[in-house]
């Protein structure tokens, strides 16, 4: 069961503090048993008032957070200091210090200024409501801000725009934790589309950075835009304009990985994709992934999770029909 802590703060958007409950509550396994253990706390468990002119009382205090898997932070309109600057209350500080590492964390729209102020974006990239950009530009000059996007995976932060893209990305978390299948069935008990109509853009991991900002966030964005190619660890570097020893060093430090294992992680991902939305036959996923024969997908997919391309598609397509050259 993975356990998520909700935080509501004083003057929470109550549509956002239930949509965590309201998502991950309608995700179940194929036996119909939860997936997923919701608590919604405040940071002293006291109850809190939201912005709708009602007050609500919690169950639980700051010790949810540091039991949580994921922790949740939906947005309040009544910490307009953040903005100014102004640091996070003592109390609000100390809860959020009670986060275990390697805890995945996550905002939705202005609940981005809490992690913000509390230094957990800084030099992450990362999004919120398109109209408090400029003011959160200031005020974090340290984030890598992207307002064009419905949400960013940066790993083990994530950040949402407005509202509704609040659903995009907790949908997205139930399609990474548990595949297209269960994410699917959720989005059709809560009556809302799977994904939006034209939204490419809620696929965006990593936002290309400032120009003059020296890291390989913009090298990483332009291989995803080519995965289906061969791409050499010396283009990598050559397009971040730096040497191949300071690149691999540099990459290594932003990603905690190599170039090579990272390049290999997004291809995986794109073949699951295209094996979980698709019906291309999987020698031509191996294409169009970058692993250039249904062999190779077939050894890498055997290597990291253990089943192979036909047996993964059935997985989350039991009714697909499986083409004939594999």
């Amino acid at each position: 069961m993975h356990r998520v802590a909700v935080l509501a703060l004083e003057g929470v958007a109550p549509f956002e503090l239930g949509m965590p409950s309201r998502v991950f509550g309608n995700a179940h396994a194929p036996d119909g048993g939860p997936l997923y253990e919701v608590t919604v706390c405040t940071a002293d468990g006291r109850p809190v008032a939201t912005d709708a002119g009602f007050t609500i009382g919690v169950s639980a205090g700051p010790e949810a957070l540091a039991a949580a898997d994921t922790v949740i932070v939906p947005p309040t309109h009544s910490l307009p200091g953040l903005l100014r600057g102004e640091p996070l209350s003592q109390p609000l500080a100390d809860a959020l210090a009670r986060i275990r590492p390697g805890t995945r964390i996550v905002s939705i729209c202005t609940g981005s200024e809490v992690l913000a102020a509390a230094g957990l974006l800084d030099g992450r990239p990362a999004t919120t409501h398109w109209v408090h950009a400029p003011e959160f530009r200031r005020a974090f000059p340290r984030v890598q801000l992207d307002e064009d996007v419905l949400f960013v995976d940066d790993g083990d932060v994530l950040t949402s725009a407005g509202v509704a893209a609040g659903i995009d990305l907790l949908l997205y978390l139930v399609r990474a934790d548990h595949g297209s299948a269960v994410a699917n069935l959720t989005a059709r008990l809560c009556v809302v589309p799977p994904w939006r109509d034209g939204g490419q853009a809620q696929y965006i991991v990593r936002p290309v950075p400032e120009p003059t900002v020296a890291t390989t966030t913009a090298t990483r964005a332009w291989a995803l835009e080519r995965l289906g190619e061969p791409i050499a660890l010396a283009e990598l570097a050559a397009h971040a304009r730096m040497s191949l020893r300071t690149f691999t060093r540099r990459f290594r430090d932003e990603v905690g990985m190599t170039p090579v294992q990272w390049l290999t992680g997004q291809r995986l991902e794109m073949a699951r994709q295209l094996l979980e939305t698709s019906d291309l036959p999987v020698d031509l996923v191996a294409h169009r992934s970058g692993f250039g024969s249904a062999n190779s997908l077939r050894q890498h997919m055997r290597s990291a999770l253990g089943i192979s391309p036909i047996a993964y598609r059935r997985t989350f397509q039991p009714n697909s029909y499986a083409p004939a050259h594999h």
